[in-house]
């Protein structure tokens, strides 16, 4: 079974940092890609990056804004996503989700809370 789960989520002061981890299982890590995407509410999806596990690549949106890295540790196949000088509005539930392609994801995990203060 295909199971992703994202932690490190919280709460934290405007310009402060917090690193997401996505752990991932059921699904062989090197033949896909997983991105990380944010919900707030009210509002629609914003994709902020993705990586290939099995070559490295990663791709980022104008969401992550020069703020955000993604990058993984196949040993443990986990993704990470860390976040720096975060701003009120980078709050909202934090998504990983795994597929083939970016952008383009079968399945997602639960979320994790993000919550930025000012």
């Amino acid at each position: 079974e295909v199971q992703l789960v994202e932690s490190g989520g919280g709460l934290v002061q405007a310009g402060g940092s917090l690193r997401l981890s996505c752990a991932a299982s059921g699904f062989s890590f090197d033949d896909y890609v997983i991105g990380w995407f944010r919900q707030a509410p009210g509002k629609q999806r914003e994709g902020i990056a993705c990586i290939s596990s099995s070559d490295g690549n990663t791709y980022y949106t104008n969401y992550a804004e020069g703020r955000f890295t993604i990058s993984s540790d196949n040993a443990k196949n986990t993704v990470y996503l860390q976040m720096n000088s975060l701003k009120p509005g980078d709050t909202a539930v934090y998504y990983c989700a795994v597929g083939k392609v970016c952008g383009s994801y079968a399945r997602e995990g639960q979320g994790t809370q993000v919550t930025v203060s000012s």
